[in-house]
């Protein structure tokens, strides 16, 4: 029985997992109002308000799996990528309580929980597969033989694409956060009423600064009172445009790999547009699918008990030396 921890960003993540990954409870404490007004994360409040809620959602996470502290036997928890701050509070809890009940402790590495999130029950994937990983902070193609560690394929050379779409929502005069704000407004609007670039700096890697200026110098040719307009089709052309470019790489990782699964992560896999393109090319090339619920694609802690389920645990009073990472 596994209890995990995820607090690499602005969301306080507790859940509980079996070792057959059968999640029992995951909960998440959302800062998204908090921020909203600064248009982004602010690493120094993200990190106080995880200090505030960890304790409640930890214990949110034990009750509604209808478990007590007692039956847990590991604990797992994200040390990093992400922001030093809020990794270090996230790390910091689950030493003590690690430590105080001699259990076990998993440091995880964020990444390799977004890449093993749909190998979690019901309907767990197997290796080996192929895996689209797009969030705020990354975004790579990355080859799974084997659950314990991953192969990368391509990634970003720049910006990752949840980033593009939060500074094209801003650019749009959109709120934060900007992903799912696009998404919506793009429902709205005809995604050929401009033609945005697609990226294609190599056969797998990523680049979507160059879209992201391109959609300001439109915004700047059009003036105020024609972008709010016309606001609508040119999320929908923008979303358009990020979506291309990473279902031509999954189409072309397909033919080069020969795999028959592919399983997607991270913020951006919630995308409806994306969502719907990737299934329409797995039907195409006769590919199965895994996407994760919408609670498994942005930050959780189901997806670190997951990433747990392969990582070697570190005895006490080994991880008491553990250090948090901003970059791994």
């Amino acid at each position: 029985m596994i209890l995990a921890l995820e607090t690499s960003c602005d969301d306080t993540c507790a859940a509980v997992v079996d070792a057959d990954g059968e999640v029992l409870s995951s909960r998440v404490a959302s800062q998204g109002l908090l921020h909203a007004r600064y248009g982004g994360v602010v690493p120094e409040v993200a990190s106080r308000r995880h200090l505030e809620v960890l304790d409640a959602v930890a214990a949110d996470a034990l009750e509604s799996a209808g478990i007590a502290l007692d039956d847990v036997q590991s604990v797992a928890v994200t040390h990093g990528p992400g922001l030093i701050g809020a990794l270090l509070v996230g790390l910091s809890w689950a030493k003590a309580l690690a430590a105080a009940r001699g259990l076990p402790l998993t440091p995880v590495d964020h990444l390799h929980g977004h890449v093993v999130a749909s190998t979690l029950r019901p309907g767990p994937i197997e290796a080996p597969y192929l895996c689209l990983v797009a969030s705020g902070g990354h975004t790579f193609l990355a080859r799974v033989d084997d659950p314990r560690s991953y192969t990368v394929l391509g990634q970003t050379l720049d910006d990752a694409a949840g980033e593009a779409f939060d500074k094209g929502a801003r650019l749009l005069g959109l709120g934060y956060p900007g992903g799912p704000e696009v998404d919506r407004l793009a429902r709205e609007g005809d995604p050929e009423a401009y033609d945005f670039p697609r990226s294609a700096p190599g056969e797998l890697d990523f680049s979507f600064s160059g879209l992201k200026t391109s959609l300001l110098y439109k915004v700047r040719d059009l003036g105020e009172k024609e972008t709010e307009r016309r606001r609508s089709d040119l999320a929908a052309s923008y979303e358009s445009a990020l979506t291309s470019a990473l279902v031509a790489r999954v189409a072309r990782a397909v033919g080069t790999e020969r795999l028959q699964r592919l399983a997607i992560g991270g913020g951006v896999a919630a995308n409806s547009e994306l969502r719907q393109r990737l299934a329409e090319l797995c039907a195409e090339l006769g590919v199965q699918l895994w996407a994760p619920p919408l609670s498994l694609c942005t930050d959780n802690a189901a997806m670190i008990a997951a990433a747990a389920r392969f990582t070697e645990p570190v005895d006490y009073p080994d991880y008491l030396t553990l250090d948090a990472a901003a970059r791994l």
